[in-house]
């Protein structure tokens, strides 16, 4: 069971918040990413050089990068995820919103780049089981004591 359940409006309000948070932790995991296969590609030399003295400087500088991007990344994903909306595919931008429809527990479905929240799937669907919504939520909150 969530600790939070949305509906659609709530979830809606808070794209405008989620949405620079989501683009600017993808864009925190892509500079990761580079600074990764830069180290590894500094690594893989000195095996080949047999050893030889490693750039220490230039490994420290891109460690110390890659050190406070996680920091960032991190900090990113704590604002969104302490909305109470879920986080299912940091790449594409996926992000999921605990609701209650047709008195079962869902999920509200939202990529980066949509408008606006025009879909829904069950817990156990995934992406693929996405289904437009048409007027089948409540504006209220759920009543938690008549969820299945």
């Amino acid at each position: 069971m969530a600790e939070k359940y949305f509906t659609l409006h709530e979830a809606q309000d808070l794209l405008l918040y989620i949405a620079p948070h989501l683009e600017q932790a993808r864009e925190q995991k892509r500079a990761m990413e580079k600074l990764d296969e830069e180290l590894s590609r500094a690594s893989a030399e000195i095996m080949v050089l047999g050893g030889s003295i490693p750039p220490r400087k230039k490994l420290a500088q891109l460690r110390l990068q890659r050190n406070e991007l996680a920091e960032q990344l991190k900090e990113s994903i704590s604002k969104v995820a302490e909305t109470g909306c879920l986080i299912k595919d940091l790449d594409v931008g996926l992000v999921d919103f605990p609701a209650i429809v047709e008195g079962e527990e869902a999920y509200l479905c939202w990529k980066l780049g949509e408008e606006r929240i025009e879909y829904w799937h069950r817990i156990h669907e995934g992406f693929a089981g996405r289904k437009l919504i048409d007027g089948i939520l409540p504006d209220e909150p759920p009543d938690r004591s008549r969820i299945h």
